[in-house]
């Protein structure tokens, strides 16, 4: 997909390959579409394909299809929920219109992006965490799943935050996937924090067959507390996500006291077609 999004060359892209050579060419807008053919990620379709569209000649859609809620990747919950809000204070928005949940292993799921190119992304000051202020989210079920396995899942992800957070109201929403927007039988949950400041720390999971749907919610809920525990700003899926750095500082006159920089990549870069 980045290879037809930069009109490049692309050797080497097959399987059993030991060496891939990319020569990218001038990032071109419209309309550009990308299948798994399998429940592969369309969340990580979409996080190759976004830093090339922002820095295109023209405003871009892309058309994604595979999985909407896979392992090893995000869910399409916690792109909406988490790294939407958060990446757009870098100075650009982008549409993510589902138009089919995907699950393993048919996949299946259709996801539309429409975002505009930006001549330079703006820098952030995401220092200041705050306190938790809400806590939120949602257990699904699709497909022959009864809504009672989501119901379950968010009762025991309430139960569990409960124990070190008393005095917030958690909730989560257990729901049932329309037919038509949803192919094959899938079930998960994403649980939200977000802060006085506006930071967005989530936990999240997905039901497998022979999994107790209490132990599903019990280790997104535990997810979250633990991404709450080490008092940074970002969860450590964001952080990786959005491409955040940390490095200790060379320059700390004070022996006796650690500073760190904090940097994201593509920070200063500039659009040569704007």
């Amino acid at each position: 997909m980045v290879r037809d999004l930069c009109d490049g060359n692309l050797e080497g892209a097959e399987i059993g390959s030991t060496e891939i050579t990319f020569t990218p060419e001038k990032i071109r807008g419209g309309i550009h579409t990308a299948d798994t053919k399998t429940a592969g990620s369309v969340c990580l379709l979409m996080q190759v394909s976004m830093p090339c569209v922002l820095f295109a000649a023209s405003p871009s859609e892309l058309r994604l299809k595979g999985g909407t809620n896979a392992e090893m990747a995000p869910q399409i919950d916690y792109t909406m929920m988490v790294f939407k809000p958060i990446v757009e204070k870098f100075g650009f928005k982008f549409n993510c219109d589902v138009k089919m949940r995907g699950y393993y292993p048919k996949g299946g799921g259709e996801v539309v992006v429409r975002m505009s190119p930006v001549k330079q992304l703006d820098p952030i000051n995401l220092t200041d965490r705050g306190s938790v202020a809400k806590i939120y989210g949602r257990a699904f079920v699709a497909g022959v799943l009864p809504l009672k396995v989501a119901k379950d899942m968010a009762a025991a992800a309430v139960r569990c935050i409960r124990k070190e957070i008393r005095d917030l109201y958690v909730n989560i929403q257990p729901l049932q996937e329309p037919r038509d927007q949803a192919f094959g039988n899938g079930s998960g949950i994403i649980i939200v924090a977000e802060t006085s400041t506006g930071c967005l720390f989530a936990g999240s999971s997905l039901g497998k067959r022979g999994v107790n749907a209490d132990k599903v919610g019990i280790e997104a809920a535990e997810m979250l507390l633990a991404n709450l525990r080490h008092g940074g700003t970002v969860d450590e899926y964001l952080q990786d996500q959005a491409k955040f750095t940390v490095k200790k500082s060379e320059e700390e006159e004070d022996a006796s006291k650690d500073t760190y920089i904090i940097e994201c990549e593509g920070i200063g870069m500039t659009n040569p077609h704007l």
